[in-house]
Parts: C-alpha cells; structure tokens; sequence
C-alpha cells in the first residue's frame, strides 16, 4: 500500500507576516517643531498677566490718597516686580507640570514642556530668569525705601511662586493653590505696592487688595475647573477636585461678584468706584460661562474675561482713589 503524502498544515490567520525591508530604515515619528517665538510668547500666558497690573494699581492709588507726590519709580518697579514673578511662575508651572505628566492631555493651550517642544532644562532656566528680574527689581525697591524687611517678603513671594507645582509636594496639588494665590496675589502684591510708597496701610488698600485678591482666586478657579478631569486622573487634587463641579461654579460666582459688592461701599467715599460696576460687563458673561459651558475648551475664553475684569476694575478703583 502505498504512502499517503503529508499534508502541510495550512497557515493560521494569526500567523505573523515578516516584516520586508530593511528593519534600519523603517519609518519613525517625526520629532515635534521646535518652539517658535510665538509659543514662548503662548507659555508666558498673557491673558493672566492683568492679575499682576491691577494689584499695582489699586496699591498705587491707595498709597496716593492724600497729597504726597506719585512715587513713579516706585509704581513702576512694583509692576516689574509683580508682572516678572507672574510670567515666572507661568514658566515654572509650565516646567514641573510637564516633567510630572500632568499637562500630557491638556484642554487650553499646549505647554512648552509637555508638547517637547523645548527641552525641560530651557524652560526652568527662563522661568529662574524672570525670577532673577523681580527679585533685581524688588531690591532696587527696598534700597530706595530702606524697607529692609521686605526682602524676607520677596523671598517668600518667589518660594511661593516655585512650590505652586514645584517640588516634591507642591501646594497647588493639595487644593492650597486659592489660599495662597488670595495672600500673595491679593493681600501681599496690593498692600506691599502701598506701603513701600506710603508707608502706611490705610483701609482702601485692605479693600482693595481683598478685591483683587477674589478676583484672582475665580480665575484659578475657571482654569482649574477646565482642567478637572485631567487633574483627577493625574492625581492633582486642586480644590475643584476636591470639591467637585457645582461647588466651584458657586464659589467661582461668588468671588466674581464678591468685589462689586467692595466697590459699592467704597463708592460711597469715592464716587468714581461706581464706574468700577463696568467691569460686569466682562465678569457677567464669564460667570454665564462657567455655568453653561458643555465642553471644557470654553472656560479659556471665562478665564480671559475674568482676569479682564480684574484689569478693569483694579483701573477704575486706582481712578477713584487718586481722583
């Protein structure tokens, strides 16, 4: 009987193809571009560099609420100083969020850092840069008013400003960020742009500062509450987090409208305060914003207008004070 020829095994689907061609010239994912000059301008973050004007400017006003000459030079290194650690700690947010994998998915604009767009190592040293410029500026201040103190004050400005996202816990991570940003961009910028022209505190400048200090909370808020979801997963415990999103709207509503409730009192002294109710016209469609957006890409445009608001009114209060 003759043998019967082997049948071979057919090929399974599941077989895998050899992969043709030469392994070494397959081809890779193109690098990313590297920044231009229109991102790092992007990663500054200019629409939140009015949260570091009106601070100088209700400072200023009311340092000059009786007749002592305007202390220009003064003013204008007190606004060097707040708008340098601002772009800085931008900068520095930018750097420690990145190398942490937090801005990975972000919804706003892309990071220098997390789109490898420039190396971590260059965006820490531009952030230490601006740093450097508000701390040269800040002690040209205190020279001048022989403040000496105040060193201790700049030092913890430019601590605060590192520790947001920076270090091994930063506070921003552990739903602190609000805190902080009312004491420094509020009370300490306001009230110390005050007191190195007057040297004395008055209670316009309490106020005020309290105001901007609101309004500087609502807008972390606004970009906090963009970025929930991503920050939950990320393991950032910001406060929006902690307290979810209906508390943040009401609390975002209520440091919003806070300050106009401010102003309203001081109108009663200062008649021109009444103008600073214009900046509704910027805060009412940010707070209709932050209530009605369906997607997260809409708080940019709240976050926009809240730090408006702050520019406005901080510019009607310097009026009312100084008029």
């Amino acid at each position: 009987m003759a043998a019967q020829p082997r049948k071979r095994p057919a090929r399974t689907s599941s077989a895998r193809p050899r992969p043709r061609g030469n392994p070494q010239k397959r081809p890779v994912a193109a690098p990313p571009a590297k920044a231009t000059a229109r991102d790092w301008i992007g990663a500054a973050r200019l629409r939140t560099l009015p949260l570091a004007v009106s601070p100088v400017l209700v400072g200023t006003g009311a340092a000059n609420l009786g007749a002592e000459p305007f202390h220009w030079v003064i003013a204008l290194a007190c606004l060097v100083v707040a708008v340098s650690l601002q772009i800085g700690v931008n900068f520095a947010n930018d750097y420690s969020d990145g190398i942490r994998g937090t801005d990975d998915h972000r919804v706003g604009p892309a990071r220098l850092t997390a789109s490898r767009k420039a190396q971590p190592r260059t965006v820490l040293v531009v952030a230490l840069v601006f740093f450097g410029i508000g701390a040269l500026a800040g002690l040209a201040i205190v020279i001048r008013t022989q403040q000496w103190w105040m060193i201790v004050v700049g030092a913890a400005c430019i601590v605060a400003a590192w520790f947001y996202t920076g270090g091994k816990r930063p506070y921003g991570y552990a739903g602190l960020g609000e805190l902080f940003v009312f004491v420094f961009f509020g009370l300490v910028a306001t009230l110390g742009t005050t007191w190195v022209q007057a040297f004395a505190l008055p209670q316009e400048a309490w106020f005020g500062a309290v105001a901007i200090g609101f309004l500087a909370c609502a807008v972390l808020l606004a970009n906090n509450l963009r970025d929930i979801d991503q920050d939950r997963v990320a393991g950032k415990r910001t406060l929006t987090v902690r307290i979810g999103r209906r508390a943040t709207q009401v609390l975002y509503t209520v440091l919003v409208l806070a300050p106009f409730g401010i102003a309203a009192y001081l109108a009663l002294f200062y008649p021109i305060a009444w103008l600073s109710l214009m900046a509704l016209l910027a805060a009412l469609p940010a707070i209709l914003i932050v209530w009605t957006y369906r997607v997260p890409r809409e708080l940019v445009i709240a976050l926009a207008l809240t730090s408006l608001t702050s520019l406005a009114y901080g510019a009607f209060l310097f009026w009312a004070f100084i008029g």
